[in-house]
């Protein structure tokens, strides 16, 4: 049974966290929207599918916020307890480091449980559902900015084109018009028009290139200023949208299971899983940190303690980031050393937490000859 302290630090600690989250949050997703506002504009994916994939994106990030959100709002919750004396009345009566570590690991069980599912789970189906999501969207002539029944601009023709109908998904048109209009090799202007009965989206192998295949209709090459025309008429007609834009930043590892990753061989994958593997230790290290830098005195600066366990955090994770790379590029053939790392940050914590709580020596009176 959890006493009433147990109670009172967990719920005023995981409000603080839920609070860290909830900002946290609403700083990845605005840099998230950002960067899918770039994409949809390269033409990476449609609009039509932007918040879908700004949704799950921003769900995969949760894998690096997780670790950072507990570390600051442990530290915040009991900075604060610090501040107004509520820590010093607590020792006073005799709480030591135990009655403070309890409620820390049960709420640290909490969130490291949820960073696992996160981190090894959650996030890469989010990326694996975003991806499919882009690619269905791609298949569609929607997704080229075509609608049914007004005049549309030619995606990356220069031209217009109309469709009187088209299926829900948009791969199927019905009659369709269109006009683009081209110079000949001596400089002539000249009018391109096609009608059809009926067209069809469809992608080129490598799911890049986009077409149209106008089927049973006509093609006239009309000279502007003259009277030659041509009339030609077929039974398939092909022209080309706009290409799908690859997203530099695309990492195919990024995608896959956490299952496939850890039975691969390839330096990426290992690199990829051993950073998803290490969010849930490192949410742990860092609560357990939090407990030695989240101890102030009320005179101290307000943020002072969180500017410098901001800048740890910092150095920490550049550290695994580093680890990472050198996985990545095959240097080290194990985790091994990013595990040493966590267990030389928790051993600092430890001593830290051993030197703050444990009882001071005595000073033995100065002696001094009687007055």
């Amino acid at each position: 049974m959890l006493s009433i302290l147990d109670r009172y630090f967990l719920r005023e600690l995981a409000q603080t966290v839920a609070a860290t989250v909830a900002v946290l949050l609403v700083i990845v997703a605005g840099s998230a929207f950002a960067k899918v506002l770039q994409q949809v504009a390269n033409g990476s994916f449609p609009p039509s599918v932007m918040f879908q994939v700004l949704g799950l994106r921003t769900l995969d990030g949760l894998t690096n916020l997780m670790p950072l959100a507990s570390f600051i709002g442990v530290l915040m919750g009991l900075g604060r307890m610090y501040r107004e004396s509520e820590m010093h009345v607590l020792a006073s009566s005799g709480m030591g480091p135990r009655g403070l570590l309890r409620p820390v690991l049960i709420l640290g069980a909490v969130l490291v449980s949820i960073t696992a599912v996160v981190s090894l789970w959650l996030g890469p189906w989010a990326v694996r559902t975003s991806d499919a999501m882009v690619a269905a969207a791609n298949r569609s002539v929607i997704a080229a900015g075509l609608d049914a029944g007004r005049f549309t601009s030619l995606p990356g023709k220069g031209g217009i084109i109309f469709v009187d109908s088209m299926n829900r998904e948009g791969n199927r048109l019905g009659r369709t018009f269109v006009a683009t209009q081209r110079s000949s090799k001596d400089g002539h202007p000249h009018l391109k028009v096609v009608s059809a009965r009926s067209g069809e989206l469809y992608q080129e192998s490598d799911g890049n290139g986009r077409f149209i295949a106008f089927k049973d209709g006509w093609q006239y090459d009309i000279p502007l200023g003259a009277d030659d025309w041509r009339q030609m008429q077929y039974q398939r007609n092909d022209t080309s949208l706009s290409s799908v834009q690859a997203d530099d930043d695309d990492d195919p590892a990024h995608s896959k299971g956490s299952w496939t990753l850890a039975r691969s061989d390839d330096p990426t994958d290992r690199a990829e899983f051993a950073w998803r593997a290490n969010a849930p230790p490192l949410t742990l290290v860092l609560l357990l940190l939090a407990l030695p830098l989240s101890r102030q005195s009320p005179r101290e600066p307000k943020y002072g303690r969180l500017l410098l366990a901001v800048v740890s955090f910092y150095l920490y994770y550049l550290l695994l980031a580093l680890g990472r790379a050198q996985i990545g590029k095959g240097h080290w053939h194990s985790e091994a050393p990013l595990w040493a790392l966590h267990a030389l940050v928790l051993a600092l914590a430890g001593w830290m937490l051993w030197k703050q709580y444990s009882p001071r020596r005595s000073r033995k009176p100065a002696t001094g000859a009687a007055a």
